[in-house]
Parts: C-alpha cells; sequence; structure tokens
C-alpha cells in the first residue's frame, strides 16, 4: 500500500463552545443582573486535557449490569462518575456537571438498571477527602442526574435498595467530617427520594458507615456508627458513639449491640453480608489493641465473636470487607495490600501486589464466577481472572490527583512537573511533536510516594526539585534520572521540623540556584540545595495541637486513631519571593498567619488578623505581584474547620493591611490557589473547590470556565508565561492547560461589543508531525488506547463576533420572535423577500494569509457564529487537489490532502467578512512569524529549492488532476452520446466508429495518467504511471523538510515529459468530439450533457 500523506493539522476547529458562568445561585444575588447572566464570548477557549491516565486515581465504588457485566459503573474518590460498556475498553464520564465532584458509593436499582443511586462525599475520613452535597439519582443510566436531597451529609457511605420496592431506599451518612451537625444518620424514603426520614440518630458528631437488610424481613438491620472528626491539626477516629445498632422494626427502634463486642472507644466499623447467607455478618473493627480485629455473627448481628486480629493500616481511609457471593466463608478485606480469607476470616492471605498499585477501597466478585474479581484503589481499577495472582490495569482512566504543579522553559514544548496523592510526581511534555498527541508514554514518574509541588530550574528544564510526604526532598535530573536527596537536616540537639504534608518550595526569580523550602521555619540554599541555612524563627503560633478542643473537648492520648494521618501542627504551607524586589519573603502558615520579610529573612512582620476571614483559617497559597512589589494576594482556607467560603485577599502595602477580593465567588467552594497575568494587573485566575474562575477587574466579578472542565477541585494554577498558558492542576481529573488565554486580556466589555475582533497571532513551530503507531491519532492501538490532544497545529487565529454573522432569513425570524414574544401579530414578508432570502447567499468569514512579500499564501474560512472562535493555518499551501463537493470518511490510512509546506518567515493575516456577496476586511491585520522546529537539523535543506520545487511539483499534480477531471467529463459525454445515437435517425456507421476511436485514445490516456488496469488487475508489474511518480513526490517528500533528492527530481522530469505528450493528446481528443458532437447535434440528437441546444425562435 502507498505511504499516505498525513496532513499536519487533522481539523481546524475546536469543538465545544465555553460557557462561562457568573457565580453560583448565591453569589449571583450579590452582583448586577448582568453580570449574573452567561458569557459566552470566550467560545472555544476550553482547557485541554493532558492527562495523565496510566496512574488512574482512587476508586470509591463499583455498579455493575446483573447481566451484562461488561457495563459497569466506577464511582472516584475525587473525579466524579465514569460508565463503560465495553469492559474498560472506553469510559465515559457522567458526573461532570453536577454541584459535586467527590463520590463514596454508587448503586444500581436491582428492578431497573437504567436507574442509578449516588452517594456524594467520598466516604473516608482522610486528609484530602472531599464533601458531597447528598444523593443523586438517574433514572436514565446516567445520562441526567437530580439530587434528591441529604444535601448537608457530606460523606454518603452506602445505598441499599429494597429489591421488591425500588421507592424504598435506606442511606448511610457518616455527616460532615470537618464539623457537626449536618445531614447525619441512617435515612429511610419510601417515595424514591422525594422524602427522608431519619431513622437511626446518635448525635451531632456521629453518622452511620455501614449497614446490612435482611433481604428476608427488610425490618431488621444491624447498622454501624461512626464518631469522628478531622481538622487540619488532628483526627479523630471513633469514641464512644461508635457501635453497632439493630432494629427489627424498620428503625422505629434500635438497641446498642454489645455481645461480643470489643469494650471501650470504637472507630469505623465496616459490615459485610454474605449474600449466600444472610444470617452471617462480618465486622472489622477498630478499637484499641486489644478489642479490634474481624468479627462474625451468624444470628444477624445479636451476637459477635471476634475471629481474628486482621486490622486495618488505616482504618479511617480502608475498613471494608466484601463476601464473595457463592462462598460465604470467603472475605475480602480492602487495605494498603487486600487480604482474602477462605475460612470466614480466621486467617488472611495478601493477595499478589507485584504487578498492582497499593492501597484499595473497592471491591466486586463475579457472582457468576469467583475467581473474576475486580479491585478498585489509588491506583485505579484493577481486574483479575485467577483471584488476585495476576491483574490487568485500566489504564485509560484519568482520574489522578494532583496537589502542585509548575511549567518549566524547555524548548520548544514546555514540560509539566507535578506531584499527586497516592501516585508519585510526574512530568510530561504540555504537546508533543506527533500526531497522537499526549499518551501514558509520555509520563514519566521522577519521584515515588505522594507527591507535591515540583520545580523546575529556570535555566536548565532538566533540573527539577521533587518531595514526597513530610518534607522529602530531591533533586532529579532528567538526562541521568539520577536524584540526590537534598532535605534540610535539624542540627545535633536541634528540634525536629514540622514539615507538612504538602511542603512548599520556591525557586528564587532572582537567582536561578537559589532555593527556599520550608517546614515552620524558612530555609534557603544558594547552590541548588547542596547546603542549607535557616533564614527565621518558627513563623507559626506555636501551639500545643494536644490541647485544642474536638467535638467538645481536649482528648487523651489513648483516643481512637489520635493525629493519625495527620501533618505535625505548626507549619509553613504558602511561600512567595517578590519578583521585583529580591529579599522580599511572604509565607502563610496552616495555623493562619502571614509573616513578610522585607531583607532576605533577617526580620519578620506577622499579621495575623483578617478582616473577614476566621481566625486560624490555613493560608494555602501567597503570591508576590509581578507588577507591583507592593501587592501580594492570599488565598485562606477554613474548610477543615466546616467553613467553606471563599477567602481571596490582596495587600497593596506588602502585606500590611489585606482587601477581600472574592467578590461574587461562590459561598460553597473553598479558593485553593490564585495566579496573577504576567500582562493585566486585573486578569487573575481562581483555582476552588468546585471549579476554575477568572476575573478581569481585579476580583470584583468572577466568571467561571464550565465548558470542557467537569465540576472539580483545582488545586494549582501557574502561567507559562513564554506561552501565555494557563496550567491547572486538579485533585481528581488530573492537568489541563488553558492554551494561550492572552485574548482575555484584551477582550474588554467595550471589545465584547465591536462587531469583530481578530487577536494577535502567537508565532508557531512548523514541524512534520510524526506518526509513531500509525497515521489515525489512535495508530492501530485499539479504542483502549489513551491520549490527549496537542494544541491545534499550526498558526492559530483567535477571532470574536459580537453578534456573529445572520442571513436575512435569520434576521427577520429573530425580529419576528420579538413581536410574537409580545403577542402581537406577525407580518406575513412578501415573495419578492422571501425569493431574496431563498437566493442569499450564507455569510461566512475568511482568513487571508500573505508572505512578507504581499504574496496571498493561503485562504482559510472560519465559524460566523456570536462568540470567540480559533481557527488554524496548517503553515502549508493550499493542496493541489480537485475541488469536492461531496465529502466522506476517510479510510484508516488515508489523511485529509495538504499543499507545499510554507517557508519559515513573516506573515501577515487579515479577517474579512462577506455578506450578501460582499467581502469587507475588518479588525486588524495581525502579524506573525512561523519558525521552523527542526527536529532533524542535518536533514534540513535549502528551503526555498525545496519550496521551489514542491511548487512545481503541485502546479504538475493540479494539472494532472485537471487532465483526470475532463477525461472523466469526456468518458461520461461519450457514453451520453452513444445511447443517443440509437435516438439519431441521421447517425451514421461513421459516427459510430470515430466515437469508438475517441473513447479508445481516452483509455489510452487513462492508461498513462494512472497504470495499465488489464496488467494491474491480474497482480502483473505495471510500468509507472505519471500520477504514480508524482504521487511518490507528494507522498514520498512533502512531509519533509530535508533537500530535494535525485529520486524526487527524476521523477518529476518524467512525469513532466510524458504529461506534455498525454495533454496534447487530451486536446486533441476534446476537439474531436466537439465536432462529432456538433455533427450529432444538427443530425437530430437528443440532448447530452454539456451540449448547447441549437434553437432560434420561429
Amino acid at each position: 500500500m502507498q505511504n499516505i500523506l498525513r496532513a499536519a493539522l487533522i481539523g481546524a476547529m475546536l469543538t465545544a463552545p465555553i460557557a462561562i458562568m457568573v457565580g453560583s445561585e448565591q453569589a449571583a444575588a450579590q452582583s448586577s443582573k448582568k453580570d449574573a447572566k452567561p458569557v459566552n464570548v470566550f467560545s472555544n477557549m476550553k482547557p485541554r486535557l493532558i492527562g495523565p491516565a496510566y496512574p488512574s486515581g482512587r476508586i470509591s465504588d463499583f455498579a455493575f449490569h446483573p447481566v451484562k457485566d461488561n457495563i459497569y459503573y466506577v464511582a472516584t474518590a475525587s473525579g466524579g462518575v465514569f460508565k463503560t460498556v465495553n469492559n474498560g475498553t472506553t469510559w465515559q464520564p457522567i458526573f461532570d456537571k453536577e454541584a459535586s465532584y467527590a463520590t463514596g458509593v454508587i448503586e444500581m436499582d436491582p428492578n431497573d438498571v437504567n436507574t442509578l443511586w449516588v452517594g456524594t462525599g467520598e466516604n473516608n475520613a482522610q486528609r484530602s477527602v472531599a464533601n458531597g452535597d447528598g444523593v443523586y439519582k438517574s433514572v436514565d443510566g446516567g445520562k441526567s442526574w437530580e439530587n434528591v436531597g441529604l444535601k448537608d451529609s457530606g460523606h454518603i457511605s452506602q445505598i441499599w435498595i429494597n429489591p421488591a420496592d425500588s421507592d424504598h431506599v435506606l442511606v448511610a451518612s457518616q455527616g460532615p467530617l470537618w464539623s457537626s451537625g449536618g445531614d447525619r444518620g441512617l435515612y429511610k424514603t419510601t417515595d424514591g427520594g422525594k422524602t427522608w426520614e431519619l431513622i437511626l440518630e446518635i448525635d451531632e458528631h456521629t453518622g452511620i458507615n455501614e449497614f446490612a437488610v435482611d433481604p428476608a424481613n427488610t425490618d431488621r438491620i444491624v447498622a454501624s456508627s461512626y464518631q469522628r472528626r478531622r481538622h487540619t491539626w488532628t483526627l479523630i477516629n471513633g469514641g464512644p458513639s461508635s457501635g453497632i445498632h439493630r432494629t427489627t422494626d424498620g428503625g422505629k427502634s434500635w438497641k446498642k449491640v454489645k455481645s461480643g463486642m470489643p469494650s471501650g472507644d470504637l472507630g469505623r466499623i465496616g459490615i459485610a453480608q454474605a449474600p449466600s447467607q444472610p444470617n452471617l455478618l462480618y465486622a472489622i473493627i477498630e478499637a484499641d489493641a486489644k478489642g479490634r480485629g474481624v468479627y462474625a455473627s451468624t444470628d444477624f448481628g445479636v451476637t459477635w465473636k471476634k475471629r481474628s486480629s486482621r486490622r486495618s493500616s488505616s482504618p479511617q481511609y480502608y475498613n471494608e470487607l466484601f463476601v464473595d457471593p457463592s462462598n460465604p466463608e470467603r472475605i475480602y478485606a480492602t487495605d494498603t495490600f487486600t487480604s482474602v480469607s477462605h475460612d470466614g476470616g480466621r486467617t488472611w492471605n495478601r493477595l499478589d501486589f507485584k504487578a498492582k498499585h497499593v492501597d484499595d477501597h473497592a471491591a466486586w466478585i463475579d457472582p457468576k464466577d469467583s475467581d473474576h474479581i475486580f479491585i478498585g484503589g489509588d491506583g485505579g481499577v484493577y481486574e483479575s481472572f485467577d483471584m488476585g495472582k495476576s491483574w490487568r490495569h485500566m489504564n485509560n482512566l484519568p482520574i489522578t490527583q494532583f496537589y502542585r504543579i509548575s511549567p518549566d522553559n524547555a524548548l520548544p514544548f514546555y514540560n509539566v512537573c507535578g506531584g499527586t496523592q497516592d501516585n508519585n510526581s510526574l512530568c510530561a511534555p504540555s504537546r508533543t511533536s506527533v500526531n497522537h498527541g499526549i499518551t501514558n508514554s509520555d509520563w514519566n514518574i521522577i519521584l515515588g510516594g505522594d507527591g507535591y509541588k515540583a520545580v523546575s530550574d529556570p535555566t536548565d528544564p532538566n533540573i527539577v526539585y521533587t518531595q514526597y510526604q513530610y518534607g522529602g526532598l530531591a533533586r532529579y535530573d532528567r538526562r541521568s534520572q539520577e536524584r540526590v536527596y537534598i532535605t534540610p537536616q535539624p542540627a545535633s540537639g536541634e528540634d525536629a521540623y514540622k514539615w507538612n504534608w504538602n511542603t512548599p518550595i520556591i525557586v528564587s526569580p532572582h537567582k536561578s540556584t537559589r532555593l527556599y523550602y520550608a517546614a515552620e521555619k524558612l530555609f534557603v540554599s544558594d547552590d541548588r540545595g547542596n547546603n542549607w541555612r535557616t533564614i527565621s524563627p518558627d513563623l507559626t503560633r506555636q501551639l500545643d495541637r494536644n490541647k485544642l478542643k474536638v467535638m467538645g473537648r481536649v482528648w487523651s492520648e489513648a483516643a481512637i486513631a489520635k493525629n493519625d494521618s495527620t501533618s505535625i501542627f505548626g507549619s509553613i504551607i504558602g511561600l512567595s519571593e517578590s519578583p521585583l524586589k529580591e529579599g522580599l519573603l511572604f509565607v502563610g502558615t496552616d495555623d493562619g498567619l502571614i509573616q513578610v520579610s522585607e531583607n532576605g529573612g533577617e526580620s519578620w512582620r506577622k499579621v495575623s488578623k483578617f478582616k473577614g476571614v476566621p481566625e486560624m483559617s490555613l493560608v494555602e497559597d501567597v503570591i508576590a505581584s509581578v507588577h507591583d512589589e507592593n501587592v501580594v494576594y492570599a488565598v485562606m482556607d477554613n474548610h477543615k474547620q466546616g467553613d467553606y467560603l471563599p477567602y481571596v485577599l490582596k495587600s497593596t502595602d506588602k502585606g500590611k493591611k489585606w482587601k477581600m477580593i472574592s467578590g461574587n465567588l461562590p459561598k460553597r467552594g473553598t479558593v485553593h490557589t490564585i495566579a496573577e497575568d504576567h500582562k493585566d494587573p486585573n486578569l487573575l485566575f481562581a483555582g476552588t473547590e468546585y471549579g476554575l474562575f477568572f476575573t478581569q477587574n481585579g476580583g470584583k466579578n468572577w466568571h467561571q470556565i464550565k465548558s470542557g472542565f467537569p465540576t472539580i477541585a483545582v488545586r494549582d494554577l501557574e502561567i507559562q508565561r513564554r506561552e501565555n498558558d494557563l496550567v491547572i492542576a486538579t485533585f481528581g481529573r488530573g492537568i489541563y492547560i488553558l492554551d494561550d488565554y492572552s485574548p482575555m486580556r484584551s477582550l474588554s466589555a467595550d471589545v465584547q461589543k465591536a462587531g469583530m475582533t481578530l487577536f494577535e497571532v502567537k508565532d508557531p513551530w512548523q514541524y512534520i508531525e510524526g506518526d509513531l503507531w500509525g497515521g489515525t491519532p489512535s495508530g492501530s492501538m485499539g479504542d483502549g488506547f489513551w491520549r490527549a490532544d496537542n494544541p491545534m497545529y499550526g498558526a492559530v487565529f483567535t477571532y470574536h463576533l459580537a453578534d456573529g454573522l445572520k442571513t436575512e432569513r435569520k434576521e427577520r425570524l429573530a425580529s419576528e420572535a420579538k413581536i410574537q414574544k409580545k403577542g402581537e401579530d406577525t407580518p406575513y414578508p412578501s415573495f419578492s423577500t422571501l425569493k431574496a432570502e431563498d437566493r442569499e447567499e450564507a455569510p461566512s468569514v475568511l482568513f487571508t494569509i500573505k508572505d512578507a512579500a504581499g504574496n496571498i499564501v493561503r485562504k482559510i474560512k472560519g465559524k460566523s457564529g456570536k462568540g470567540m472562535h480559533k481557527t488554524a493555518w496548517d503553515l502549508r499551501y493550499d493542496a493541489p487537489n480537485a475541488t469536492n463537493l461531496r465529502t466522506r470518511a476517510l479510510l484508516p490510512w488515508e489523511s485529509p490532502p495538504s499543499g507545499p509546506l510554507a517557508l519559515p518567515g513573516a506573515y501577515t493575516v487579515t479577517m474579512s467578512t462577506r455578506i450578501k456577496g460582499t467581502l469587507q476586511t475588518v479588525g486588524e491585520t495581525q502579524s506573525f512569524t512561523v519558525k521552523s522546529l527542526d527536529l532533524s537539523p542535518g536533514e534540513v535543506g535549502d528551503r526555498q529549492a525545496l519550496l521551489a520545487f514542491q511548487n512545481k511539483t503541485a502546479d504538475l499534480r493540479r494539472a494532472t488532476i485537471g487532465a483526470g477531471r475532463v477525461r472523466n467529463d469526456l468518458l461520461n459525454h461519450i457514453a451520453h452520446l452513444k445511447a443517443a445515437l440509437l435516438r439519431t435517425p441521421n447517425a451514421t456507421e461513421a459516427h459510430e466508429q470515430r466515437l469508438r476511436t475517441i473513447k479508445s485514445r481516452l483509455d489510452d490516456v487513462g492508461e498513462a495518467l494512472n497504470g495499465d488496469r488489464a496488467k494491474g488487475g491480474r497482480n502483473e508489474p505495471v510500468p509507472m504511471s505519471i500520477n504514480g511518480r508524482i504521487g511518490s513526490i507528494v507522498f514520498g517528500h512533502w512531509d519533509s523538510q530535508g533537500a530535494v533528492t535525485g529520486v524526487h527530481s527524476g521523477a518529476y522530469d518524467i512525469a513532466a515529459k510524458e504529461f506534455a505528450a498525454v495533454l496534447a493528446s487530451l486536446k486533441s481528443i476534446k476537439a474531436d468530439y466537439k465536432v462529432l458532437e456538433a455533427e450529432l447535434g444538427a443530425a437530430g440528437a437528443p440532448p447530452t450533457p454539456g451540449r448547447m441546444p441549437d434553437w432560434q425562435l420561429k
């Protein structure tokens, strides 16, 4: 098969316009009526996912189709809900537009596979857990959702649907983790979620973790209560209110079970029921060393007996059991390393983990085949067909949780590095030079463990400073893949440092070898971390966390899981140095302080109170302005006190006084991060717990970017200034990039109202896109091959149309709609008006690209609808193919035709509109420079000579295609004329013979152009045709910047010489045909295509 030319640009237009929403329902009330409306001006400015997918992320629950187990749903801890209909080959996110992104449980109605229930809020108590807003229900397989209540539940851990009555549903709510109260307990609905009854309430600090229902008598329920609280400084994962409770009357009355239960305070209790033996219950109980373990009840929870001391490594994170539907004695305990018991919990063995991620949270055992199991954990979805001896990983589910990220300054494409929850620190390019975009293979691990901020040396992108939890810092060299661990160490006799789980690090903007790193103190290194010195005292409040009240009192050292999986309290979180003044430092602490040094750490000024911000709110981010050394921004986070209000602050006097600029940000939406545009001081971006926002007026009004971007926590924002890209770290859906957001600076209210605007064009790189796995984006890798799109290739033209271009008919209908809305009569248009509308040419947008000499290089059409649009020039001349008004799907080995490569250098682009047939230039002409990437410099030849040869070849290509079209038209005419001969009484045998001769001569032309079909059809060698030789040039050399080869120049010479003779023959044939056609017309032949009738008025 011939090597088909792949065009550099496959698809010039982005799809899915962006919806920019202002605030939330609550926030909208604070804004003007105008500001509260959707703003659709930034269409096609949607963030672009770059992944990754192979690390995947934390899974909370599964819901499988009862018959077709290739169809199932996955609830993720912080990435929404996904559906697969082909056992994980492909995934569809189905929960992206809801108000919450964290899910703890999903349940399928046993009576209707299209009815799904989702409990929001992750069902554990770990430090970065996200809360939810209640229970959602879908009746169409996840296409649409309705919130059916319990909006203040925080964390839903179990849902049960009565197999005999789908309206009868039980929901276990753990309740808010960071505060008391809320919708906490065991809830019941008997009307499908319209109303709810709290049937088991313990107290304001205690919710329900899990429960079991007797299928023979649904009034019999056994439930575990769960008392817990987490704050910035601590975790208490149990208390006297935790336990097991039992009812026999549907929840009207309850008894706390004592028989066989451990004494003292209890923590999280997981309950599992044996499907094949419903009276057999198992419980994994968090307690003291004597009481903790796996218990069993054979009388549906009346009495319990300890089976083993098997404990979870971290019950607040795990403590769940799953019983094999076919074997009541086989139990799986998800944990750091999932274990299985084959004897009812008495003994346990780990599953094989050689090729599997640790940290599991969900399991599904095939009721038809116990060897077939699924495990969901921090590494995503795993499937086994041999009961956990070997695993298949679904490496196409992009739900990685990033804490912090940073772009480097690598050329030609910058890289993004970041740290993740559970899935290491990772780096990947922001784009690639291959048509597949960014794939899993482009992502690489630079450090293990949980990862956090990873920053690159601004002068050497191969050097990355990366870290793992609690201050573990390494300097990584991407060339050698060597790591040097450089965490500052305490001096002899010095107290241990208080490293935060998420430790801040920055490279000084004034010296690339200078690093700042922070625990409770600030450290500086001037030699890339080889040596450190302390430049501050303890900058926190220096509180004793063990004296702070939790759930209304101070707890003893023996409290359940006290302080487990919690950072040592009193550490620095936010850190920034002014890019305008060396040594002007800002730090923010986890106990609510901002400290400022104007002399490189010699002295510090403390700010402890901020108007409108609760005391001790965590200072999650602090950013020194790039425009004014006096300006600094901070975001305060108080969600770990149960307060989800947004706190964005600005100081104009180096942190002495602060002003709130949260504006109309949603009330439910902690702000995690802020970024300031480097050219427009009023353009700011904010990442919140539920999305991405921006302001163009310094924080007075904020707008949300929603289209193409899910409801998700945005934990970090960084701007790659060279490219004007906003890099977005989400906590559950990987990393996104808002490519070249620079039009957002220019699009003021006046510009939005002004008719049409063409924005500045970024200088594009020119290169030949590779195709590592085949010519199509996914190659031949199958539908399960995960990939993320590159940005649009070529020169990208961003433009704004205030009203869009409308036909007269659309304008009339819009006017009539206003009249009809008033209830007035709508006049019927005149037929002259309707005729003009029918004949009107649709309005269009046209871009004209010219070279430095003013020569037109290309013309490209753009979209003409209202709002912002992007289109791209592929940096090539027009393809020399024939016009074709019919389109068809390309075959796998085909690509759209393309023309010769344009030269690197200066170009301009002008935008025009064609309205009612009149072309008019609009907006400003924009200049840009095409830069050659030269990925293989040794192969790059004389580009002027290359272009001259390619243009010469293109001219020949156009001529041969044109000749082929003429030949085809003549063959069509001959066929019609042959049929007409039978209906022409005066036609002679000589006429027929002349027609046969013309047909035969055309066949000779076809053979010369396209080859000998007689031989080719019989698999014999065929002499090379003219088009074959031209194709060898086009397909063999146009995707190269290399010098013209002798092979290709020789092919051109032969093809050109042969075609000259063929073209002369074709012209002669056409002339002969016209003579014959005229003769037959005079002889009375019936009408044939293309023949003008010879008629006169008589």
